[in-house]
Order: structure tokens, then C-alpha cells, then sequence
């Protein structure tokens, strides 16, 4: 995984209900006069930070939001939630309450599954994203029967270094591994059980995006999301691996620019 949450510090959780919007979703860059939000959601085992970079090149063009997910980084002492449903459950008022402008999701990962779930229960309540982009993720009715947060902690770091998300470097200090794995297991379990349940889908206009060499998913199982849109539906593919948009950073935020209608 890229971002390993290490520039968070753990504050405690002390926190009244009006603070719920800024715990679990970030601002890096306020850009309250842009057009269009996008809200982003961090892969399995990520932190809102990885999104940092693309809050920087896109404000204020683009109000770029993230999500925090409890226990790591800020929120170190909070319980991990490994229900992509509970999680979805948890965000949609938060979010909701973001839709007074153009709202656009982005998921990469495991977080592609939690953006739709979310999409999902903003659209029952009349709310349309603008987009849903998902990136690096299978189609919600194109599973894969995967156990690896039931592996060893050897095994994890091993999937962790395969997918290159990571400074190798890193994974080699016991200190940090010992931190981030608890934040991985969760993820992995999250990601691995979600299950699509049948029901409405989403009308809004559907950007699937994948690395032509991702061992987690491949092209025909990311356009599999093209059956869960009435609305437009686009498959595009990148040079690259599961985390492709690390090495393919410009290219990916020229998709989001033409698609977002705003100017490069």
C-alpha cells in the first residue's frame, strides 16, 4: 500500500458531534468557490493522506475531499470497522450534507467498493453523483474468492511488497509493520467479505479504471461495472500494476479533469 498513514498522530477520540464531518473526511486544500467536489476513498490498509497529492494539483479547480477511516493515524485509537456496509452506513449523512454542489466519488480499491456502496445510498435519497470513478477493483458481481487476511503476518507483508505500493524499505522495519498491519488485516477482511447485495445500482456515470498488469483485477473484470450504471459507462486502461496511478499520476489526473468538466 503506498500511503502507511505515518504522518498521522494519535489524538484520542474524545470528540463532540459536530466535529463528526472533519474526523472522517479531510481537507488539505479548501477550495469552497470550486465548481465540483470530488471525495475520495484510500485502498485497503491507506489513509486519507494518499490523496494529498491530488488535492494539491486539482485545487482549487476542484474541492478534493478524503475519507478517514477509523484506527489509524489520527483516529489510532478508535476501533477498526471491517464491514464495507457499516462503513457506507457511517459516511452517506456525512456526505450527503457535501451534495449542496457537484459531487463526485473516486475509489481505488477496496475503497472503489465503498465509494459505490455509497453512491448507492446517496442516489436512494435523490442525490446523483456527478461521477463515480473506480480504480484497481473488480465489479461488485465479479468476485474473487480471496483469503488473505486470514494469512500469517509474513504472508501479508509478502501480498503488500508483490502489489509495489510500497517502499520495500519500509515493509523491512519491524516497528512500522507492526503498526500497519492491524490497519491491513482489518482492510483486507473488509474487502474480501463485501458481498453485492441485489438491488438498485446507481444512475450516475460510471469511470472504471485499471493497470493493464494489476494482479487483483483485470480489464474484463473492471468493465463489469458497466452493468451497474444506467448511466454512461467508461473502461480505461493505464500502463501499469495494481497501483498504477503512482507512476501514471498525470495521466490519471487528466481523466479526472476532462471528465470532471473543468479545465486542465
Amino acid at each position: 500500500m503506498p500511503d502507511l498513514g505515518l504522518r498521522g498522530t494519535n489524538r484520542g477520540t474524545n470528540m463532540t458531534a459536530a466535529t463528526q464531518d472533519s474526523l472522517w473526511i479531510r481537507s488539505y486544500h479548501p477550495a469552497p468557490e470550486a465548481a465540483i467536489t470530488l471525495l475520495c476513498f484510500p485502498h485497503a490498509g491507506g489513509s486519507a493522506s494518499y490523496f494529498h497529492p491530488v488535492s494539491a494539483a486539482l485545487s482549487p479547480r476542484v474541492e478534493v475531499l478524503a475519507t478517514q477511516y477509523p484506527g489509524r493515524q489520527d483516529r489510532g485509537s478508535e476501533p477498526l470497522i471491517d464491514d464495507l456496509t457499516v462503513l457506507a452506513d457511517r459516511l452517506v449523512d456525512l456526505v450527503a450534507a457535501r451534495a449542496g454542489k457537484p459531487l463526485a466519488l473516486f475509489g481505488h480499491s477496496m475503497g472503489a467498493s465503498l465509494a459505490f456502496e455509497v453512491a448507492r445510498r446517496l442516489e436512494r435519497r435523490g442525490v446523483t453523483p456527478s461521477a463515480l470513478f473506480v480504480s484497481g477493483r473488480r465489479a461488485p458481481t465479479a468476485p474473487r474468492d480471496e483469503r488473505q487476511h486470514l494469512g500469517t503476518d509474513a504472508e501479508l507483508v509478502a501480498e503488500m511488497k508483490r502489489l509495489s505500493g510500497t517502499d520495500s524499505r519500509l515493509l523491512d522495519d519491524e516497528d512500522i509493520v507492526a503498526m500497519v498491519l492491524p490497519w491491513v488485516r482489518n482492510d483486507y477482511k473488509a474487502a474480501e467479505t463485501y458481498r453485492y447485495q441485489d438491488g438498485p445500482d446507481v444512475s450516475c456515470p460510471v469511470v472504471a479504471m485499471v493497470g493493464d498488469a494489476d494482479p487483483k483485477a483485470t480489464a474484463e473484470e473492471v468493465g463489469a461495472w458497466r452493468r451497474h450504471t444506467s448511466g454512461a459507462f467508461e473502461l480505461v486502461t493505464f500502463p501499469g500494476g495494481h497501483f498504477y496511478l503512482n507512476d501514471q499520476n498525470a495521466a490519471v489526473l487528466r481523466v479526472l479533469t476532462d471528465r470532471l468538466g473543468v479545465t486542465p
